[in-house]
C-alpha cells in the first residue's frame, strides 16, 4: 500500500512540476518564411511545409495540444556574436576548449563523402539516450539527396568534427527555415566523447548559424517534455530551454 501511495505521490509531483514549467515558460513566435523558398529548389518548400505540419499536428499522448507547442527546447540568439558560448554552462565551455586543444576541427560537410565514418559513429554505442535500433546500428547509412540551397533563409546543412587524422568523429544535421535552426540528428563516436567533441559541435553550429544564416533567431533541439531526466539536464546545460511556440508558415504581406 505504501509503495502504491509513493508512486502516486511521485507522479503528482512530476505533473505539478510540469504544470509550473508550462505556466512560466516564455511564449515565442517562429516564422518559417515559406515565401522565401520561391526560386530555390522545391525540396526546401517541401521540407518547410512538412516541418510546419508536424509541429502543428496533435500530440499523440496529449491530443488537446499541438506536437510542438509546449516545451520546445529553444535558445534565443541576441546581437552578440558569442552569445551562445557565453550562455551555455561553464562545463560545456570547458569541454569545447578541451576539444580545441586536442586538435579537433569543425566543418560543414557533405554527408555522402563520409558514409563509412558516419557508420562507425553510429555503431560505436548501442545505448545513447535509450537503446539504439538494430537497423540503425547494423545497416550502412544510405546517401542523402539534399540539393544545394541558393538562399541563406532555407537550407539543410550537415556538420562534422574531425580529429587530427581527418577522421569524422561527430556529426549533426539540421533544418534552417526562416527564423529557425533545428538540430535534427547529432551523434558522437563513443571513443572520442571524453574529448568534448559533441559540446564542440553544438557550440560551433551555433556560431556558424549566426554568421551564415542572419535571419535565424532561434536555435532548437527537439522538445523538453518526454525527454529522459539525463537528456533534460543535458539540454539545460546547452541552454535548450522549454518554450511555448506559435509557428508561422509565412510572413503576411
Amino acid at each position: 500500500m505504501d509503495g502504491t501511495f509513493n508512486i502516486m505521490k511521485e507522479k503528482i509531483a512530476k505533473l505539478t512540476n510540469i504544470w509550473k514549467t508550462i505556466k512560466n515558460m516564455p511564449h515565442i513566435r517562429i516564422n518559417l518564411m515559406l515565401e522565401a523558398c520561391e526560386g530555390n529548389d522545391p525540396f526546401y518548400e517541401r521540407i518547410t511545409k512538412e516541418y510546419f505540419q508536424s509541429a502543428n499536428a496533435r500530440h499523440p499522448k496529449l491530443p488537446l495540444i499541438k506536437q510542438r507547442e509546449y516545451g520546445v527546447s529553444v535558445f534565443q540568439y541576441n546581437e552578440q556574436p558569442d552569445c551562445y558560448m557565453k550562455a551555455v554552462e561553464s562545463s560545456a565551455r570547458r569541454n569545447y576548449k578541451k576539444a580545441i586543444r586536442n586538435g579537433y576541427v569543425f566543418k560543414r560537410i557533405n554527408f555522402n563523402d563520409h558514409i563509412d565514418d558516419v557508420w562507425d559513429i553510429r555503431r560505436s554505442a548501442k545505448v545513447r539516450q535509450g537503446e539504439m535500433a538494430e537497423s540503425f546500428l547494423n545497416s550502412r547509412p544510405s546517401e542523402v539527396m539534399v540539393p544545394k540551397s541558393i538562399s541563406d533563409i532555407h537550407d539543410y546543412p550537415y556538420f562534422g568534427i574531425f580529429n587530427a587524422d581527418n577522421k569524422l568523429v561527430a556529426y549533426a544535421s539540421g533544418i534552417v527555415a526562416g527564423e529557425l535552426m533545428e538540430v535534427e540528428h547529432i551523434y558522437g563516436h563513443s571513443d572520442f566523447q571524453s574529448d568534448g567533441v559533441v559540446p564542440m559541435l553544438y557550440i560551433s553550429i551555433a556560431g556558424y548559424v549566426m554568421e551564415k544564416f542572419p535571419r535565424v533567431k532561434y536555435y532548437c533541439y527537439g522538445t523538453f517534455f518526454g525527454a529522459s531526466p539525463s537528456l533534460q539536464r543535458f539540454k539545460k546545460k546547452f541552454k535548450f530551454l522549454p518554450h511555448r511556440v506559435s509557428w508561422v508558415l509565412k510572413s503576411k504581406k
